[in-house]
């Protein structure tokens, strides 16, 4: 693992960079003009007493003033998926879909036992890791070899290949980020621990102000796990003698199972009409009530009103209106396009920790794949199953044991997104160049909220579709013959 600064590192920058901090700590106390206030505090022995002492008061928004650039090298997707579930960050990542990654490397853990204490058949067991991981590689090879889809062949590459990242943040998001890989759930998994330990390493460098509130943050019960008497009554929601037949919905909870496809859990009820009211409430200055009527009134004027007001909606660059109602899912994903979700970053998703380990028969199947390479590609999860259960008949905790994870394993994730988060995600993922896995799962989505939103659903979708021109370029599938070059939208007046 290798983390380095990409600029703004020099000490003249770091100082720059923490009068801003300062600057911003002292700003809504201070007489003068913003400039002013800027030039007085050029000082940095100043500056850094101030900043240390705004944030011990808890107000740590003003680091988000200073910005930090740096790349991540040879960091397993463990890492990648962790730190991508932050919202406040900016990555760029090597592609699965583009690149052979079968001589990338990989990472090889130390084992430890549930005490945190290395075996002492440690070295023995490092041995034969490395020799299935690199089994492993070959079978990708021999697939890519073979020309399936490199994307398609990644399902069978383990959590432990390198990945390499440049990554952005605010200095106050690489703060909670640090917090939580150092005293969080995840600091049991070696690699987030060291990870986090290299964060606190360029704090302390680069933005030194913050290491007292970072020591703090040790010290608070909030990184305890708060959840851990809900296992005692999992145990139990089974045994129906424990329960009077009225207390009893189900007869069996399907424990561990993978979801068949994506399905709408909520949303908003009438969303179309909150929508519409949202614009004439914005636009005429009405209360809900009054704009319902209003609305009501118009479209008795104009029978079309409805559909006109929802299109110019979609076809408006400030869309506030959508993010007024919101739609829950729940869906099935593999590993290997995880991260294409989770890096949309209005929504609100939830994804189950790497520990405990998932079911590992849950996995997905590409196409590609099934058609010539079934039985293989099933005996290949069988057998990684076998191992990872090898391993832990040696005593192994899953904190090492996550790089037995293949990309191609899956678990249920759940996510709320508000109208214009699903506009823009399905524009990126129903269009034809999108990954087939994630492709699938959104045009599921876009169905089941335009059954229960018509008017907003006419929206959704890739912008061929919707807008009726591309903007991937010569990349463009021309998909319906859209022109890709110097567009003109079909709602141009032009």
């Amino acid at each position: 693992m290798k983390i380095q600064m990409l600029g703004g590192n020099t000490q003249e920058e770091i100082n720059r960079r923490l009068q801003v901090v300062a600057s911003a700590g002292n700003l809504s106390r201070a007489d003068g003009t913003v400039t002013q206030v800027f030039e007085s505090h050029n000082d940095y022995e100043s500056n850094l007493k101030l900043a240390r002492a705004v944030i011990g008061y808890g107000h740590k928004s003003i680091a988000e003033h200073d910005y930090i650039c740096f790349a991540l090298e040879n960091v397993t997707p463990i890492v990648e998926q962790t730190i991508i579930g932050y919202r406040l960050t900016s990555f760029t990542i090597k592609s699965r879909r583009n690149v052979d990654f079968r001589n990338v490397g990989f990472y090889i853990p130390d084992f430890h036992d549930k005490d945190g204490n290395i075996l002492e058949n440690n070295e023995e067991l490092k041995n034969t890791y490395t020799k299935y991981m690199q089994s492993l590689f070959n079978k990708y090879g021999d697939l890519v070899d073979e020309e399936l889809p490199v994307e398609d062949c990644r399902y069978i590459l383990p959590y432990s290949y390198y990945s390499n990242i440049i990554m952005g943040c605010d200095a106050n998001e690489l703060l909670n980020i640090t917090s939580d890989l150092l005293y969080g759930k995840n600091s049991n998994i070696p690699e987030l621990k060291e990870l986090g330990l290299h964060f606190k390493k360029l704090i302390e460098e680069n933005a030194p102000y913050l290491l007292r509130a970072l020591d703090n943050e040790g010290k608070k019960d909030i990184y305890k796990d708060q959840y851990s008497y809900l296992d005692e009554l999992y145990d139990k929601v089974d045994d129906l003698s424990l329960f009077e037949p009225e207390e009893v919905d189900k007869v069996h909870i399907e424990k561990d199972k993978l979801l068949d496809d994506a399905h709408l859990t909520d949303y908003t009820k009438y969303a179309d009409k909150k929508v519409l009211c949202s614009i004439l409430m914005n636009k005429y200055q009405l209360s809900y009530e009054d704009a319902e009527e209003t609305l009501r009134r118009m479209t008795a004027l104009d029978h079309g009103l409805r559909t006109k007001l929802m299109n110019s909606l979609i076809h408006s660059k400030n869309q506030r209106e959508l993010e007024q109602v919101i739609f829950s899912f729940e869906m099935p994903i593999s590993l290997a396009v995880l991260t294409h979700i989770t890096r949309h970053r209005m929504h609100s998703l939830l994804v189950p920790d790497f520990v405990p380990m998932w079911n590992l028969e849950n996995y997905v199947t590409p196409q590609t794949v099934a058609k010539d390479h079934k039985d293989e590609y099933d005996e290949i999860f069988s057998n990684n199953k076998l191992m990872y259960e090898y391993f832990k008949e040696q005593g192994v905790r899953d904190e090492d044991l996550v790089y037995f994870y293949l990309s191609g394993n899956a678990c249920n994730i759940q996510t709320t997104m508000n109208g214009r988060a699903l506009e823009w995600i399905s524009r990126m993922r129903c269009c034809n160049k999108a990954q087939w896995e994630i492709r699938e799962l959104i045009k599921k989505c876009v169905e089941d909220a335009q059954k229960v939103s018509p008017l907003l659903g006419k929206g959704l979708g890739p912008s061929c579709t919707v807008l009726g021109y591309c903007p991937e370029g010569k990349d463009s599938c021309m998909n319906r013959g859209v022109v890709v070059k110097k567009l003109e939208r079909k709602d141009s007046n032009n």
